[in-house]
């Protein structure tokens, strides 16, 4: 790839010393997760050919699934406050092919990962980390933080 700027320069050196630092330290999994910056407003995490996961309505006690923009046709958002997860762990169900967003609050610095997709986000304490992505990949994937080991949900591809 040919890299022309100073900026885009030292934005690609910055992504590959992530990616990097993230293939070195692993979660105890099989896959990698690429790390996205936090923002408050969610930045995509995912290659361009990844797929993205939306969830369909879901019963009371499992994360919330709404459309925030015509872009996204599902939002997760999860708050993480002493440990607990709100809401409580559950399962979310999306369709093949819709484009998902999952914002991740946490007290306490964290990172976010998306097993299955390879996903993840840095969650420094109060401020929200997200990832968006293309649901393309059917099944049953955990949606957990690395350093605290919480399951946050469990999402279904359909």
């Amino acid at each position: 790839m040919l890299v022309r700027t100073p900026v885009a320069r030292t934005s690609a050196a910055l992504a590959a010393t992530a990616l990097t630092a993230l293939l070195l330290a692993g979660c105890g999994q099989d896959d990698d997760p690429s790390v996205a910056t936090p923002s408050t407003t969610p930045t995509s995490a995912a290659p361009t050919s990844a797929a993205a996961t939306t969830p369909a309505a879901t019963p009371t006690g499992t994360p919330s699934a709404a459309a925030s923009t015509p872009a996204v046709d599902q939002q997760i958002t999860v708050t993480i406050a002493k440990r607990r997860v709100d809401p409580p762990t559950g399962r979310v169900t999306v369709s093949k092919g819709e484009l998902v967003r999952i914002t991740v609050t946490s007290d306490v610095a964290d990172e976010l990962h998306v097993h299955g997709y390879d996903l993840g986000a840095r969650l420094p304490a109060g401020t929200p980390g997200s990832v968006e992505f293309r649901a393309d990949k059917t099944g049953l994937f955990e949606v957990e933080t690395h350093d605290s080991g919480l399951v946050l949900f469990q999402l279904v591809v359909r």
